[in-house]
């Protein structure tokens, strides 16, 4: 949920990735547990994946025996029950959040039918805190989620708010890049010179030109506030 040195970048980055694809793409969770992680333990890299295969058998029991539950009571299930099923990788959550999510986004065999988007630390991590008497860790998930969720869409609306003024203060512009460069704003959380360059299809000289023009204007911000590597984001 956060980095806590710079020496971490590469490394969080790396897990950002392996998230992303499990969450976007392949198997579920439960199909395959250890396909869905690519996980085997430190301890026996040279090793097939059977030792913890044999432990996430006790995990998947379990959560086919909840499978009338709703997909997201099961995520929430999941979770807590990572750790105890001996799962947990030095206290890191990471895997258990993110195969909660893959759950809380599947239709499950009750056909009710999961979550499109189910976030749950976009405000803070109460929703996962493992403590108290499943109801109320239940009761923590789903108010979680619904925070989380309200926090993305105010955060929707304030970008929407912010493409039609940047629409309105760009009108006078001419050319392709400004309509373009505002579009990869709206759609990307931050944005590189080379990136708009690629998105847009215009020239490294248009893209600079249009982002420090948008900066002037209070548009956008520059958040790296260095000199190389720049990256700028909306200002809603």
């Amino acid at each position: 949920m956060r980095l806590s040195g710079v020496q971490d970048d590469t490394a969080a980055l790396a897990r950002v990735g392996w998230a992303v694809r499990r969450l976007t793409g392949g198997p579920g969770p439960e199909v395959d547990l250890s396909a869905f992680l690519d996980r085997r333990d430190p301890e026996n890299m040279a090793n097939e994946a059977e030792p913890f295969a044999d432990r996430a058998v006790g995990w998947l029991d379990l959560m086919a025996q909840a499978a009338h539950l709703h997909s997201i009571t099961r995520a929430c299930m999941g979770f807590h029950l990572w750790n105890l099923a001996g799962l947990g990788q030095q206290d890191d959550r990471m895997e258990a959040a993110v195969t909660a999510a893959r759950i809380a986004a599947s239709e499950g065999p009750n056909l009710n039918g999961g979550a499109i988007f189910a976030p749950l630390a976009m405000r803070g991590a109460g929703g996962l805190r493992a403590s108290g008497p499943p109801a109320e860790r239940l009761q923590r998930w789903l108010e979680g989620m619904e925070t989380a969720c309200l926090t993305a869409m105010r955060h929707l609306d304030d970008i929407q708010a912010w493409s039609a003024r940047a629409d309105n203060m760009m009108a006078p512009l001419s050319g392709k890049t400004p309509p373009a460069l505002r579009a990869v704003l709206t759609e990307w959380p931050v944005v590189s010179a080379p990136m708009a360059e690629t998105l847009t299809g215009a020239s490294r000289a248009a893209v600079q030109r249009n982002l420090a023009w948008m900066e002037a204007q209070g548009l956008i911000r520059e958040v790296t506030e260095q000199v190389r590597f720049r990256m700028w984001r909306a200002m809603p």
